[in-house]
Parts: structure tokens; sequence; C-alpha cells
């Protein structure tokens, strides 16, 4: 058995691995985990306390059973031998190392696992969420937002999704950042697989991935709305950058509204349904966020030193056909018509523009992109 991290100084390891017990236990949440604690003072006597005392707290049967068999031993002691290796942490909530900011939270998670840089949770950090089926110039502007963002000395938070948190993870590394993955499975069963590697970057380069669920835990659709409170809570604010009505983003919204933390939100088109979550959440009282300086106004003071950050825009407007695309996607027979140009000409524009890498095309239709 490993001595106890130096992030957990006042524990023992008997109580960490008492603690790790506790903590795989099934029904045994983070307000039950906490009234445990608070009834026999420590994970070690809550666990040889008689099964009478677990029900006299409320505690169901189904929790108190299982805490002495074998198999949560065993998981215990793999989450031991995963804690023995260089970069891999546990932080507990009453861990004076433990995210202030998530700290606050009446639910926040009693251990929280950490692969990475434990110490970048305690940097500013801006989360960023979307549709996990955004569209070219949804994933374009996280990227570039996250991009000016960390250069602005923010970390950037997301939930290693596919589509908008992909991007804004990447988007933070390419420029140089550090970026916060929360996962909604445990730490040993990345999910999607199509991001280990973009996991494995954000280590190397200085962040951290994140979890509140054991190790072994595999995905299961309850846990991804469950970890967003993680997203807003480490946060001192959220940037939805597109989403439909339906979107788990807009849980993430909600819980940050209900936490205390700004919420942001990029409009789009009115044709658009990826827009329209980020429309309601501005009806709302959202933030409405052209660039990052409506973001760096709000958080003045509270970015790390970085490099001096430089705006995001959505893409330059000089070009006729750029500034219909940005009010709208058009298909090209109604740019025709909207520009008064010939078929040609509009063609022509629209092949220099998509080689510049300014337009895309989606469904017919051509789209403004970032750059």
């Amino acid at each position: 058995m490993p001595a106890p991290s130096s992030l957990s100084p006042a524990v023992s390891p008997a109580e960490l691995e008492a603690r790790l017990r506790l903590h795989l236990l099934p029904e045994l949440g983070p307000r039950r985990f906490r009234k445990l604690l608070s009834a026999f003072d420590s994970a070690s006597a809550a666990l040889s306390a008689p099964a009478t005392a677990w029900r006299a707290l409320g505690l169901p049967a189904a929790c108190a059973e299982p805490r002495r068999s074998a198999q949560i031993r065993e998981r215990a002691a793999a989450a031991l031998h995963w804690l023995d290796k260089p970069g891999q942490h546990v932080l507990m909530w009453d861990d004076p190392a433990y995210p202030a900011l998530l700290g606050e939270l009446t639910d926040a998670p009693p251990l929280l696992f950490v692969a990475g840089d434990p110490d970048v949770l305690e940097a500013p950090q801006l989360a960023m969420v979307g549709s996990r089926r955004a569209s070219r110039p949804g994933l374009d502007n996280a990227r570039a937002f996250a991009r000016s963002l960390a250069g602005g000395g923010f970390v950037i938070t997301s939930g290693l999704a596919l589509g908008i948190d992909g991007a804004a993870h990447q988007g933070a590394l390419d420029g140089g950042g550090k970026t916060v993955a929360v996962l909604g499975t445990g730490l040993q069963c990345l999910y999607p697989r199509r991001h280990v590697g973009l996991a494995a970057q954000i280590i190397e380069q200085g962040g951290a991935l994140v979890s509140e669920l054991p190790l072994d835990c595999p995905p299961q659709a309850s846990n991804f709305p469950r970890r967003n409170r993680i997203i807003s809570g480490l946060s001192l604010g959220v940037l939805v950058v597109e989403a439909s009505p339906s979107s788990g983003s807009l849980i993430t919204a909600r819980l940050a509204a209900e936490q205390g933390r700004e919420v942001y939100a990029i409009p789009g088109s009115i044709h658009h349904p990826g827009a329209r979550g980020c429309h309601q959440l501005i009806r709302d009282g959202a933030i409405l966020v052209e660039s990052i300086e409506h973001i760096l106004e709000a958080l003045r003071g509270w970015q790390a030193p970085a490099v001096q950050p430089t705006s995001a825009p959505l893409a330059s407007v000089e070009h006729p056909l750029l500034a219909l695309l940005h009010a709208a996607p058009h298909s090209t027979e109604a740019l025709v018509q909207a520009s008064g140009w010939p078929l040609s000409q509009v063609l022509a524009a629209l092949t220099e523009l998509e080689l510049d890498g300014l337009v895309c095309t989606e469904a017919g239709r051509w789209l403004a992109r970032s750059r």
C-alpha cells in the first residue's frame, strides 16, 4: 500500500483505503458519503460500524451490505495501485488541495481522481461546452475562442466529448495553453475512444483529466449529466458555443447559473437548429458573446499571467458574400439572388473563399468559417 499522497497529508494509508472502499459502494452519493464521515468521524469507523447504525442514518441495505465484500476490497486495492504511479492522484473534499470553487458545492465530489497536474485545477478556468454534432463553423468558433482564451490566461475546461468539447480542448492546446477534461467515466475507461490521443496530449501539455467516478467505471448514460456540475463547478463561467434546445450543454449552463457562475452564449443563424439553445440562453439572461473581449470584460482580473490575449473574431466580413453568409447559411442560388452577381462570378468567388478556408458547405448550403 502506498504512503498517503503529498496532496492528502492528513489522511493515513488505512483511512485512504477505507475512503476508496466507501466510494465504491452502490447508491452512496456525495451527500451520503459526507453523512457517514460526519456520523463516524472517519471512513474506517464507518466501515466497521454495524448495519443497524447505517440503517439509523437512513442508508439503504444495498449501500451497507457490500462494504466488506472481497470485490470492494479488490477494487480499492487496484485504485491504490493506480495512485502509486507518477502523475496519478486523488483529491478529497476535506483536503486543502481540493479545488476551492468546486468545494463550494453542496454535492461536491468526496473523491476526485486526477491524471496529470492537479495544480491546474486551482488556476482560473473557463468552461466551454456545446453540441456533439456541431457544425463546421461551430467547431471553428470553439477552437478559435479556446485558443484566444487560453492565450488570455484561462485554463479551458470541458468534457472530452466529440464535437464542441474536443474542439475546445484542441484549441487550447494549439494555443500553447492548458485544458482540463472532466470525464463521465472512470479514468481507466476513457470515452470516447477516439479522444484517447487528445487525452494524452492534455496531460503532456500540463493539463489534467478528472473524474469523480471509480477508476473502472464504464460509460453509463446517467453519469454524463452528473459530471456537468463538476465542469461548471470548477469554472468561473461557462461558454456555450453551439447547442440545440435539448442539448446536455444547457444542463451545464443551468447548473452554472445555480452555482453563481457567469453564463455566456455565442449566437448563430435563426435557421440553424444548433443555435436555438444558445438563443434560448440569451433570452434567459446569458451574456451574448461575439468576441473574447465580451468574456474578458466580465472576468477581468481573474486571468493567470499569459501572453497578450488576442481577439477571436467570427471572421472577416469585407467580402460581400462573407457578409451574407455570416448573416445566415445560403445555397448557391440564394447567394446569386441576394448578391445580384451572375452565377459564374458567385461560383468563382466561393471557390476562392473555400480555398482560403473562409467558407464551407454543409447539406447543400454555404457557411462562413472562423479562422
